[in-house]
């Protein structure tokens, strides 16, 4: 005999509440600049806003491969592990700071770059820097781990699925938000193109916010 109603499924097996209070809670999480808003912030001023788009599209996957990794419970073992993730911050730091001082020594190439319709390193390569940044990023990966299961009923079964489900919410508002410094940073780069020596200025000083925040994310965290 089956005892109490069946799970259910897809759209029902989170509950509105459920979902609008994460939303609220991720929400308030994203619009705080972290890692990935400033290294988003400075790509757009030292590449331009196709680079911040793309690498805003890779810090997305990036975070969503937490979410994944948390759904099949590899998140509990970066969480319990002060090893695991102190290797994972400070790789991501140092990834940081490589990538700073890169944008900084490139500075002077950024007005010629413009003027022949391109970029500093391709497409494909900005995703996967974005990538890298995102799915390195301690404090995505603090709030996939500790709180995203909290939102889970695990009484309604699919918990991966729910997980994935709150996962993209999460990714949802984090695009919208991370592509509006973006475009407000890329459209302020627009203005100091207009002179070569503002432009490597300005480059510069995208470079130096990569390096300060791979500083930053190496010197805070987890310390227990």
């Amino acid at each position: 005999m089956r005892e109490g109603p069946p799970p259910r499924l897809h759209g029902d097996m989170v509950s509105t509440d459920r979902l609008l209070a994460f939303a609220a809670m991720s929400f308030l999480l994203i619009i705080v600049p972290g890692p990935s808003v400033l290294f988003v912030i400075g790509r757009a001023l030292s590449q331009g806003r196709r680079a911040a788009l793309t690498t805003v599209l890779g810090n997305t996957l990036g975070a969503y491969v937490l979410v994944v990794a948390v759904a099949l419970g590899v998140g509990s073992v970066v969480e319990r592990s002060v090893l695991v993730f102190t290797v994972l911050k400070l790789a991501g730091a140092a990834y940081l700071v490589h990538l700073g001082i890169k944008a900084w020594r490139q500075r002077g190439a950024l007005h010629a770059a413009i003027a022949g319709d391109s970029a500093p390193g391709g497409g494909l390569r900005t995703l996967w820097d974005g990538f890298a940044v995102g799915v390195a990023n301690p404090k995505t990966i603090v709030f996939f781990a500790a709180v995203l299961p909290q939102f889970v009923d695990r009484e309604q079964g699919h918990v991966v699925a729910q997980m994935l489900l709150l996962g993209l919410v999460f990714n949802v508002i984090a695009v919208a938000s991370d592509s509006v410094w973006g475009l407000v940073a890329a459209t302020a780069r627009d203005w100091f193109a207009r002179s070569p020596r503002r432009l490597s200025l300005v480059g510069g000083v995208g470079g130096l916010t990569m390096v300060g925040l791979g500083i930053t994310v190496a010197a805070t965290g987890r310390k227990d």
